[in-house]
């Protein structure tokens, strides 16, 4: 595991969600509402549109091109359900977050 270090608490209020780069990939940080972390692929899997331009509601990121609806905290497709989105691990220490990259790949579904 190699953490890197990603942005400050104070950096990402509940209920808002960023783009970060951790080593060469680029990463979607978003902090729901309930206050859960979640570091997931940046882009969406179905025509690589970045997802930090779609709408999060809760734990729930609809992706602004298709419509197409995550639950990023299970990095499961909701709508429709098949797709899923690479999650990689995070951790907080000191009100500073952490993401690991290393092995995880982006996931895709064109369909």
């Amino acid at each position: 595991m190699a953490f890197e270090r990603v942005c400050t608490l104070d950096d990402l209020w509940q209920g808002e969600m960023a783009n970060y780069t951790v080593g060469e990939t680029e990463i979607l940080l978003v902090h729901t509402d309930k206050g859960q972390l979640v570091a997931t692929q940046a882009m969406c899997p179905h025509q690589e549109v970045e997802l930090v331009e779609g709408e999060l509601s809760g734990c729930f990121l609809t992706c602004r091109a298709h419509l197409w609806r995550f639950n990023v905290v299970e990095g499961k497709g909701v709508n429709p359900t098949h797709p899923e989105l690479a999650l990689y691990p995070i951790k907080v220490e000191n009100d500073v977050v952490y993401v690991d990259v290393e092995g995880v790949e982006p996931k895709y579904a064109h369909s």
